[in-house]
């Protein structure tokens, strides 16, 4: 049983030592233990302070992708390194690597696909009250969207099985968080958590540096993921919510025409016919869009065929060497 642990790092050349420090050498039930740096376009000279450490696998994009793209490469890199469970951390050092024992643990046992480290927000003294509150609440709505019970749905710190990285499809170009998650729900992945302990604030944040663009880059992944997955019942709440914002002129125009004041509301009609059609044709797309969601299913199924077929033949090449 292989555990690789996956960093990606933007400019940690000063956390690193202590992140890689603190991870664990040895854990009951895994037989290796490997570690994975994917640099993201760094100038401090990330890789060559993960290279000294002996960092197994050190990988670097030529530029900025951002953490969405690079947490996805650094998961098909860990896939084709052999990992049978894979480990995301931070590497400003946020999450206590002593946890990482107790994130295998629920895959280990076969009960989960994917476990998310719960850092228990509401403890964290270097979280303002108002920054408690987003995390609870945006928790609370991707719980919802998602179908799952993961208390915090933003922590980075998470096991992940083979076969679930295998079938988790990165589109975000922000942040892998919420969409993973929601993904997990979608496709019917045990998906579960445990509380885990975080160190001394290192460095400020780098994704919450302004709340309003924070929360919008958010709300956009979830009505993104959401739509993506439950085309025809978001679109469809849109064409319900048109259709009662066009029948209310419109009922106000036929109770003014009954009383015989129809005369000078004709506007009325106009604006709620208006919002009646947007209405309808709301369903429609959500027809169309939950048709092409069948064949996005169906092509996610291929590309996980694809991706085993490419790793057992990796994986043959390599014992044939």
């Amino acid at each position: 049983m292989k555990l690789i642990i996956q960093i990606p790092c933007y400019n940690e050349a000063e956390t690193l030592p202590e992140t890689y420090a603190d991870l664990p050498k040895q854990i009951d039930g895994i037989d290796v233990i490997e570690t994975l740096i994917v640099d993201d376009g760094s100038q401090d000279g990330t890789s060559e302070v993960a290279r000294e450490l002996g960092i197994t696998h050190v990988i670097r994009n030529k530029n900025n992708k951002g953490l969405a793209r690079t947490f996805r490469i650094a998961l098909e890199e860990s896939i084709k390194a052999g990992a049978d469970i894979i480990v995301n951390t931070d590497g400003d050092n946020q999450y206590n690597g002593a946890d990482i024992a107790k994130l295998v643990k629920p895959i280990l046992a076969g009960e989960a696909d994917i476990v998310v480290g719960d850092r228990e927000t509401h403890k964290i003294e270097h979280f303002s009250p108002f920054k408690k509150l987003l995390q609870y609440l945006g928790s609370a709505v991707v719980r919802k969207l998602s179908g799952t019970n993961v208390p915090d749905t933003v922590s980075g710190f998470r096991a992940i099985s083979r076969e679930a990285a295998i079938k988790t499809n990165i589109v975000s170009p922000f942040s892998y968080t919420i969409e993973t998650i929601i993904q997990a729900g979608k496709k019917h992945m045990a998906i579960t958590s445990v509380p885990v302990g975080t160190n001394p604030k290192t460095r400020e944040s780098r994704l919450f540096t302004s709340i309003p663009k924070f929360v919008q880059r958010q709300l956009s992944a979830m009505v993104r993921m959401y739509a993506m997955y439950q085309p025809m019942r978001f679109f469809f709440y849109i064409g319900i919510v048109m259709g009662v914002i066009g029948a209310i002129p419109i009922i106000r125009f036929l109770y003014k025409y009954f009383i015989g004041q129809g005369d000078g509301h004709i506007q009325s009609l106009v604006l709620g016919g208006s919002f009646l059609l947007m209405g309808f044709l709301a369903i429609l797309v959500g027809l169309l869009s939950d048709l092409i969601s069948h064949n996005r299913q169906m092509i996610e199924t291929i590309l996980e065929k694809t991706r085993a077929l490419e790793l057992e033949l990796m994986k043959y090449k390599q014992d044939k060497e």
